[in-house]
């Protein structure tokens, strides 16, 4: 055991929208709406380090405060929370068994749940650098992706959330024994903390491959702003996914492919072609099926237009919705008002927001 004298850290992760119009499973883009995580040590601090063998049980538990967007929803308790969850299982990867002692921890949430804005993969990410943090792991960015992805198995979001901007990311195909590590169910990497756990429970969960996934990050024309339309209710990505075909045919896949390569270039050009641009965005794989889901979202997508709204570049529906983004370099509150009549004519409240691309992604700072 060893003790550690006060500090204090605070972690930045921003929002994220996924797949941007035809880049379904592939695109990312990182977004100004932040989950802000602030640990505190106290002192004196103890800390069972790798290989302790005189960890207290029950462990220690750290003290959970949560404020902002969810707060009337999300678990308090540190083993069943998404973030301190993913920040155990971090740790004990890294051979340490359990939080350090006097740990609070207070979370503030800008991102709504279950809008297609990425609160989960955020989640993911500040687990993952809150875990960086306490441990001092001084994990590279390529290996907490690595540790993300064993909780999120899709890297757009997380990714985006990470390393910031307009990025593209895959999955490696992995070796048959990095396979079976990689896909060990969300439970076994996740297990909640049974009442009746002895004090080796979940000591030894399964340690990510390395280099499951690899991205690259795209250019931004730095005028483009994003529209967030955000309707006042939730959709579950599992939801949105069991809409979705096994198959697609050779030419809708052509067509989202062929307008993804062009879409990626067309961003980063300055000054933006909404002619180019706005026909990139359009999507045959998702958007579509999940239109049911979501009443109004054809109309927005197809009245909505440059022609009609000068300013406007895009529109595409946000990760699996319910949230439209609008790429825009004016008129935004034109776009997002004439969306909100669109709605209303649904019986469908929305809010929304002027966003940024954060460049930066997350970030940790010691105080």
């Amino acid at each position: 055991m060893q003790v550690f004298g006060p500090r204090t850290f605070t972690i930045r992760v921003p929002a994220t929208s996924a797949n941007i119009g035809p880049g379904f499973d592939v695109v990312g883009l990182s977004l100004s709406l932040y989950l802000t995580v602030t640990a505190t040590l106290a002192s004196p601090t103890a800390w069972h380090g790798p290989g302790a063998s005189n960890v207290p049980h029950p462990p220690p538990i750290p003290k959970l405060t949560y404020t902002g967007e969810g707060a009337d929803e999300v678990p308090l308790d540190p083993y069943k929370n998404l973030t301190t969850r993913v920040a155990l299982y971090v740790l004990r990867c890294a051979g340490i068994s359990a939080f350090p002692e006097n740990l609070t921890i207070h979370a503030h949430n800008e991102i709504p749940f279950g809008r297609g804005l990425g609160s989960s993969g955020a989640a993911v990410v500040a687990g993952v650098l809150l875990a960086n943090a306490l441990g001092s792991l001084d994990l590279p960015p390529a290996r907490m992706l690595d540790h993300a992805l064993m909780v999120e198995r899709h890297p757009d979001n997380v990714t985006a959330a990470l390393v910031g901007g307009f990025v593209g990311s895959y999955l490696r195909e992995l070796d048959p024994a990095a396979t079976q590590a990689a896909s060990v169910p969300l439970s076994e990497v996740l297990p909640e903390y049974p009442p009746d756990a002895g004090p080796d429970w979940g000591r030894y969960p399964p340690v990510p491959p390395v280099g499951i996934g690899h991205y690259v990050r795209f250019g931004w024309a730095k005028e483009i702003k994003a529209v967030a339309i955000i309707p006042r209710f939730e959709l579950s990505t599992a939801r949105a996914r069991e809409v979705l075909p096994e198959s697609y045919s050779r030419k809708d896949l052509v067509f989202n492919l062929q307008r993804l390569a062009v879409l990626t270039t067309a961003l980063a050009q300055s000054p933006p072609d909404p002619g180019l641009i706005y026909e990139a965005m359009t999507d045959r794989v998702h958007q579509p099926y999940r239109s049911a889901l979501i009443p109004g979202l054809p109309e927005v997508t197809s009245t909505i237009t440059p022609s009609t709204h000068p300013g406007l570049l895009g529109i595409c529906l946000s990760g699996a919705g319910p949230t439209i983004l609008a790429l825009a370099v004016d008129g935004f509150e034109k776009i997002a008002e004439d969306a909100r009549a669109i709605f209303r004519t649904r019986d469908i409240e929305v809010d929304w927001k002027v966003l940024d691309i954060v460049q930066e992604g997350s970030s940790t700072v010691q105080s």
